[in-house]
C-alpha cells in the first residue's frame, strides 16, 4: 500500500501544467538574492554550438564575428557570457552526420576544434584550455571561463578507436555515441534501430573511452544504448544536452527507468533548453512551433532532480545549437533567471550549485578516476 501512495504522489507532483495554465506562470524576475547565489556557484555548460554557428555564419572567422562585440544574430558572445556567470563550458565540435557519407567526418571535427583554438587564442583574457577537473577550477578562480570539447556523434572518430586518442589529446573530454543517424555500432535515438543499441565494437568504444578519461555522453542515443552504456562505462556516464522524457514525450529525452540508474553509476543529465524538447507533450502536439516559458526547463531540472536525484542534473543549454527557446532564456545572458526560479521553488544555495556545475565537475572527476584505474 505504501508503495502505492508513493507512486501516487509522485504522480501528483510531476502533473505537467496545461497550456493555459502554463502561460500563467509569472514571468521570473532577478533578485539580490538570486544574483548573489547565481555568481557565487561555478556555471559549467555542458553544450554549446558556437563553433557551428561561427562556420556557418561567419566563415569561422572572429575577424567577421568578433565575439568581444554583441552578436544578437547569435546566442552566445562575451559580453552576455559574463552576464550569464558563466565559468566553464563545453564547446561542441559538432559537424553533420551526413559526413558518413562524405568520409571527412574526422577532417571537419579537427577543423572545429581548430575554431576552438583560435577563440581560445584570440580572446586570452576570457577564455583557456582546461584539461582537468582540477585545471577547471584553477581557471575560473582566476577570473577566465575555463573551457573543454565535445564531440557530437560518434561518426566523428571514423570507425577507428585510435581516433578517439587523437580528439582527447586535441582536448575533447566527451564524445557523444551518436548523432541523428544510427552507425554500424550503435542506435540512434531518431533513426531506425538496426543493432538492438550496442555491437561489440560499440562496447570497445565505451571502454577506451573509459581509459582515457573522455566521458561517454549518451545525448542522442536510443533507450537501449543508454541502458547499455550505463551497463558497460566504470565511469559516471552523462546526458550533455537533454531531458525528461516523463514532461516531453520526445525520443531525445531520457526515460524515467535510466534518470533511477543514475545514483548507481554516477551520471549527470544536463537540461536541454531547446522548446521542442522541454515544452509539454500536450502543449507540442497543440503546437509544434510554441516556445514555452523558463518555467518548462525548470520542470525539467525539478524532475530529474526528484527521479534521478539532486546528484545528477545539470545545464546543457544547447545555444547556438537550435532555432527556438524558452522566453526569458533567450541566450547566455539568461542563466542566472534559472537560479531565481530555483531559489522561488524552494532550492538551497548548496544544490542550485550542485545543478549549475558542481554535479558534470564530480562526473568529469569520476572519469578521469576510472582512467587512472
Amino acid at each position: 500500500m505504501f508503495r502505492i501512495l508513493l507512486f501516487v504522489a509522485v504522480a501528483v507532483s510531476f502533473r505537467t501544467p496545461s497550456p493555459a495554465e502554463d502561460k500563467a506562470r509569472p514571468t521570473v524576475v532577478l533578485t539580490d538574492e538570486g544574483r548573489a547565489v547565481h555568481f557565487s556557484g561555478m556555471l559549467f555548460d555542458g553544450h554549446n554550438d558556437l563553433p557551428w554557428e561561427l562556420r556557418k555564419s561567419g566563415n569561422s572567422s572572429f575577424d567577421q564575428v568578433d565575439i568581444a562585440k554583441n552578436q544578437p544574430q547569435q546566442h552566445t558572445d562575451i559580453p552576455r557570457l559574463r552576464a550569464g556567470g558563466v565559468k566553464a563550458q563545453f564547446w561542441s565540435v559538432y559537424v553533420s552526420a551526413d559526413t558518413m557519407v562524405t568520409g571527412d567526418a574526422l577532417l571537419q571535427t579537427l577543423q572545429q576544434i581548430d575554431i576552438v583554438d583560435q577563440m581560445i587564442k584570440r580572446y586570452p583574457q576570457t577564455f583557456e584550455f582546461a584539461s582537468t577537473a582540477d585545471e577547471i577550477e584553477r581557471i575560473v578562480r582566476s577570473g577566465k571561463i575555463a573551457s573543454m570539447m565535445g564531440v557530437e556523434g560518434g561518426h566523428s572518430i571514423e570507425g577507428s578507436l585510435g581516433n578517439l586518442q587523437r580528439l582527447y589529446d586535441r582536448g575533447c573530454r566527451y564524445m557523444t555515441l551518436t548523432h541523428s543517424k544510427t552507425l554500424s555500432w550503435a542506435d540512434s535515438a531518431t533513426d531506425d534501430a538496426k543493432h538492438g543499441g550496442l555491437t561489440d565494437f560499440g562496447k570497445e568504444v565505451i571502454r577506451e573511452m573509459n581509459r582515457l578519461g573522455m566521458l561517454v555522453d549518451l545525448s542522442h542515443v536510443s533507450p537501449a544504448v543508454m541502458h547499455q552504456a550505463i551497463e558497460v562505462s566504470s565511469a559516471p556516464i552523462i546526458f550533455s544536452h537533454s531531458s525528461a522524457l516523463a514532461i516531453n514525450d520526445h525520443p531525445r529525452n531520457v526515460p524515467d527507468d535510466v534518470l533511477q540508474r543514475m545514483p548507481q553509476n554516477g551520471g549527470v543529465v544536463m537540461v536541454n533548453f531547446f522548446s521542442k524538447f522541454v515544452i509539454p507533450t500536450a502543449l507540442r502536439e497543440e503546437n509544434e512551433n510554441a516556445r514555452g516559458t523558463i518555467h518548462d526547463v525548470v520542470d525539467h531540472i525539478h524532475h530529474i532532480a526528484t527521479v534521478a536525484g539532486i546528484d545528477h542534473v545539470g545545464i546543457g543549454s544547447d545555444f547556438d545549437g537550435v532555432p527556438r527557446l524558452p522566453e526569458q532564456l533567450e541566450d547566455v545572458s539568461t542563466y542566472p533567471l534559472i537560479t531565481q526560479e530555483l531559489l522561488n521553488r524552494g532550492y538551497s544555495k548548496t544544490d542550485i550549485h550542485k545543478i549549475l556545475g558542481g554535479n558534470v565537475l564530480r562526473a568529469l572527476r569520476g572519469a578521469e578516476q576510472a582512467a587512472k584505474r
